[in-house]
């Protein structure tokens, strides 16, 4: 049985731009960032603790995936007992500090 997924307004929001920004600026792949994306949200529905625990994060229990063709990580939190994961943020490799959560 598959968990319910649900989305902060701050991951909404930046998954809105990252997708828009994919589709303006990369020609070849404009469509990569919503399936990578669409392929973790599944794996995470169905696989909710595959991602790795974030440790010392402000939010117990927090997990990350990456999305392993853009080198963004989605940040999120499962609970078991309502069998949802909530998207907390979406964040890029490349920044140099780790997202407030």
């Amino acid at each position: 049985m598959s968990f319910r997924l649900r989305t902060s307004r701050r991951a909404g929001r930046q998954i809105r731009e990252a997708a828009e920004w994919w589709l303006l600026h990369r020609e070849k792949r404009p469509l990569a960032f919503s399936e990578d994306l669409d392929d973790a949200l599944h794996l995470i529905a169905e696989l909710p603790r595959v991602g790795e625990p974030v440790q010392h994060a402000a939010t117990p229990g927090v997990r990350r995936l990456l999305l392993t063709r853009t080198r963004y990580h989605l940040y999120y939190v499962v609970d078991e007992a309502a069998r949802t994961v909530e998207l907390l943020t979406l964040w890029h490799t490349s920044r140099a500090r780790p997202p407030k959560l």
